[in-house]
């Protein structure tokens, strides 16, 4: 069985020796009881003295094994989890990286990596959680019937049979949970997302008399989530109980058993008790169970996210890509391209979807000669993101071809076409980090000078020099707060930093005023035409669906829907008439 097809409670070798550990560490605490009753009944019949010293030093010794072996199993278990952690978030990490953004939804990016970041813990979980528990009441178990059939035989075999009952219960419990969970983290969804709707939309809400409807929604979704949370709690309730019930059934057999047994009273008192000691292993099952039918529940999220086909396909080797990473090729412009040279762009008829099923941007032929700025502007829906996910290589296009620097796009190492292109989206990242590390994300060996130049371009310089620390002041949460305006600059910085030809911005003005988009603007603009470090010139395309500074562009691009006979949404498509374009003539020297 390969580690990829295991289930998830599927022990390693470290969760295998904590169970082992953790075994020892229960049988020690069964044990501690069972010794205890005969040492107190023994003592009862006032013997001397050192006829008890063998039971109090076992009683001692289980005292103090049951602790170590416990601490030791933590130790043990805790640390093949934690590595185990970190392998599939890795890998994890490695599958989301060719699904992004394309097949992530319409979920941020963050909410996706906090869910797998959460889904994954609660199935590493299962090998603490469910293995170990699972494996330490079985070493236990076993040890428990082997001593007690040692000792009387039919004593052995109720124990046996409690063990048997133990396991059938433990089913029943993780099918209980598992039927019941997915419906209450349902109805917990839907009373965040009510929860969310209200309070974000209070204002709107009463002013269209639409409070009381809202609040309707609202106690509905909290009455379901209250049914379910007293569903799964009922079936919670029912497996602890069942194994109470079990353990006190066997303590009244094994009673009446050891009642008609040649034995002495001491050793029945600890026969007796046996089946109350092995209540302490059984009782963290129920925990055990509900861990493992949510385990279950995360694996396979995990499991359909990863299981995605990648919105880009790379269809160069592995290592060529890898070369291509470290390599600056130069790419031979096609014969007959309009478009030469790095930064510049051309498609032709390029259609693409994200679902593929629809076409979320119909036949469409745009052109931008290096150095040129261009405003995509659109109506919502008509395919202005799809097409700036084409032109980064985010998204495969459908039909059509895509030239990058004179070449066939797809035909580039996808490392290679993407090493290219800079984005910058309507939400800039800023990370808990100096400023100076939030710009060097974009190009680690930049020197201070290169960032500073970068901070100029982007209009930051009056927020640099107020910085106290300059380039070492803290940004993000504990730091330095920044404006929506600030922000969007520092994304232009970071773009402008990576010295990359082709500069793709969606929206990057989207939540500013007026006066600051048009500064934004202004400052982004300025950037067209930069020659690069290796001598091509920046080209700039934004997507906006406002009109300020829509002027300082040399073209404005009008990306259109046009209904089909299945009203699917499309864009112009038909020649001379594919985009609506308006502007000014090219800055001098272009």
């Amino acid at each position: 069985m390969s580690a990829d097809t295991r289930p998830v409670w599927w022990p390693t070798a470290g969760t295998l020796r904590g169970g082992l550990l953790g075994g020892i560490a229960t049988a020690s605490g069964m044990a501690l009881t069972a010794t205890s009753g005969w040492l107190i009944v023994r003592a009862a019949e006032r013997p001397v003295i050192l006829t008890l010293l063998t039971a109090i030093v076992m009683v001692r010794a289980f005292g103090m094994a049951r602790p170590v072996f416990r601490y030791w199993e933590r130790l043990v278990s805790h640390d093949a989890a934690l590595r185990l952690l970190a392998d599939r978030r890795t890998r994890a990490y490695e599958g989301l990286i060719p699904l992004t953004p394309a097949r992530l939804g319409r979920r941020r990016r963050a909410d996706v990596l906090t869910g797998v970041v959460d889904d994954l813990t609660d199935a590493v979980d299962a090998q603490v959680r469910v293995t170990v528990p699972v494996l330490s009441t079985a070493v236990a178990g076993g040890i428990v019937i082997a001593l007690a059939m040692a000792l009387s035989m039919p004593v052995g075999l109720v124990m046996l049979a409690l063990g048997c009952v133990v396991v059938l219960v433990s089913a029943l419990a993780a099918a209980l949970e598992s039927r019941s969970l997915p419906e209450l983290l349902a109805a917990r969804a839907e009373v965040t997302r009510v929860s969310e709707l209200v309070s974000s939309q209070s204002g709107e809400l009463r002013a269209v008399g639409g409070w009381a409807t809202a609040m309707t929604w609202l106690d509905r979704a909290h009455d379901t989530l209250a049914r379910s949370t007293r569903r799964i709690s009922a079936g919670r309730s029912l497996a602890a109980s069942l194994y109470l019930v079990a353990v006190g059934a066997a303590v009244a057999v094994t009673a009446v058993i050891a009642r008609d047994l040649d034995v002495a009273t001491p050793v029945k008192a600890l026969l007796v008790l046996t089946p109350v000691a092995v209540s302490d292993a059984v009782t963290p099952l129920v925990d055990a169970m509900r861990a493992l039918a949510r385990a279950r529940g995360s694996e396979r999220r995990v499991d359909a996210l990863l299981g995605l086909s990648p919105a880009v396909v790379d269809r160069t080797t592995e290592t060529a890509a890898d070369t291509a990473a470290d390599t600056d090729v130069t790419v031979a412009a096609r014969p007959g391209a309009t478009a030469y040279g790095r930064g510049g762009i051309e498609l032709r008829d390029v259609t693409a979807s994200w679902t593929g099923g629809r076409t979320d941007l119909a036949p469409t032929d745009l052109v931008v000669e290096p150095g040129t700025s261009v405003a995509v502007t659109g109506a919502n829906g008509s395919g202005k993101s799809t097409l700036l996910a084409v032109l980064a290589r985010h998204l495969d296009p459908t039909s059509g071809t895509y030239h990058l620097g004179g070449t066939d796009a797809l035909d580039l190492p996808l490392a290679q076409a993407r090493s290219q292109v800079a984005v910058v989206d309507d939400e800039t990242h800023v990370l808990a980090t100096s400023l100076r590390n939030n710009l060097v994300l974009a190009r680690p060996d930049a020197t201070d000078d290169a960032v500073d130049d970068a901070l100029a371009a982007a209009g930051l310089t009056d927020l640099r020099n107020s910085l106290p620390d300059g380039l070492d002041t803290t940004l993000g949460a504990g730091g330095r707060g920044l404006s929506g305006g600030e922000r969007a600059r520092l994304g232009i910085a970071r773009a402008h930093l990576s010295d990359r030809p082709l500069l793709l911005l969606d929206e990057p003005v989207a939540h500013l005023d007026p006066p600051t988009a048009r500064a934004v603007v202004e400052d982004l603009t300025s950037l067209t035409g930069r020659t690069g470090a290796d001598g091509g010139t920046r080209t700039v395309i934004m997507v906006t669906h406002r009109d300020d500074g829509a002027d300082l562009f040399d073209r404005v691009v009008e990306v259109r829907r046009r209904p089909s006979a299945t009203m699917t949404p499309t864009a112009v498509t038909q020649p001379g008439d594919r985009t609506h374009e308006t502007g000014r003539p090219p800055r001098p020297g272009r």
